[in-house]
């Protein structure tokens, strides 16, 4: 049995079925594990993308919404002659890892994002047993090991209230699709009215679409100020500065993401406080990942490939750093990430 997928200068392909995995340039047919930009490529001929996922999909590719094919999880869809079917990867809503079987029985399985804890806005992750394992590391190095969400809500909570305490407004920043909705979902919405910039109540309302229960909001450009006081407002990171922000007055601002692990990640963004809460898997997650996949091969992609590929090759696994155009959430991260690759090693 040899491997059943390639890379090439459009991405991750299956020669046998003739389509791409989240190809990062438009192309004929494209299996895509999320919507995430750097996933879901805009110009394709054709898609499938979990069922789930079919609102925030249509949400993102607008027009091209109508050559979207969708699967239930764990539905096969059989592509001239290749067995494809999509997994749960606990990333985001409709978030997918795509099963690809060839006539010799070669399974691969491509993540996309994943993460194992399971949170209130999507289907938690799922094991699936492989030959070659395509796995992201956005958050590969030994000093990530997240704390569990319930601590991290409850730690946004008291910040929120404290401020609401003072009459000041608190602005927490996350990515408008996937990170905002797994937010508002763990907001106390009894503090105070919860408010969402306009990006973030676009996917908000996808996901609303899809079934998943959140807190009211409040879009905040139609709101006035009798609101804003003890008001918690959700917003991209791309607010950050912006005139849209400073409109608000003496705001307290804090960034949720898994760069708030690292030393100095809180004074970088210019915010009061940060949040460790990443909607991607963290260290240990990721060794213990790999390992039950049963996969004799991985490839590593989207993030610290070559700290990845490099324990795992000391550890007794064939890995290889397979480079792509994207990487992941790596626009966002500290530029000293470097000086921490070693740290904590086990």
């Amino acid at each position: 049995m040899t491997a059943n997928i390639e890379l090439t200068e459009r991405g991750l392909y299956c020669p046998q079925g003739d389509f791409y995995i989240d190809p990062w340039r438009p192309v004929p047919r494209a299996v895509v594990t999320h919507a995430h930009a750097d996933h879901l490529t805009s110009g394709c001929g054709r898609y499938l993308v979990s069922r789930a996922g079919d609102r925030v999909t249509q949400a993102r590719l607008g027009p091209n919404a109508n050559r979207v094919q969708t699967a239930v999880y764990g539905e096969t869809v059989t592509i001239n002659g290749v067995r494809v079917s999509l997994h749960p990867a606990g990333h985001i809503l409709g978030s997918a890892q795509v099963r690809i079987e060839t006539g010799d029985g070669f399974v691969s399985v491509v993540t996309g994002d994943y993460k194992t804890e399971p949170d209130a806005t999507c289907t938690p992750f799922e094991l699936v047993r492989c030959n070659l394992f395509v796995t992201e590391s956005t958050f590969g190095l030994p000093i990530y090991r997240w704390r569990p969400q319930a601590q991290i809500f409850s730690e946004i909570n008291a910040w929120w209230r404290a401020n609401a305490d003072e009459g000041k407004p608190s602005m927490l920043f996350g990515y408008a699709l996937g990170k905002a909705q797994r937010l508002l979902a763990g907001l106390d919405a009894t503090i105070g009215p919860i408010l969402t910039h306009g990006a973030v109540e676009r996917m908000t309302r996808a996901y609303r679409e899809s079934g998943v229960s959140l807190p009211d909001t409040h879009y905040a450009g139609s709101t006035d100020k009798t609101m804003w006081g003890r008001a918690m407002i959700v917003a991209p990171p791309s607010a950050r500065g912006s005139t849209w922000l400073r409109k608000f007055g003496n705001v307290g601002t804090a960034f949720a993401s898994g760069w708030m692990q690292i030393r100095g990640a809180r004074r970088q963004r210019s915010v009061d406080r940060g949040f460790t809460l990443s909607d991607h898997v963290d260290w240990p997650g990721l060794l213990d990942v790999i390992t039950a996949t049963g996969a004799e091969t991985v490839y590593v992609t989207h993030g610290y490939t070559s700290v990845v590929a490099r324990w795992l090759n000391e550890h007794g696994r064939q890995a290889f750093v397979v480079e792509t155009l994207f990487a992941g959430e790596r626009e966002d991260s500290p530029d000293n990430l470097a000086d921490y690759a070693d740290e904590g090693a086990e």
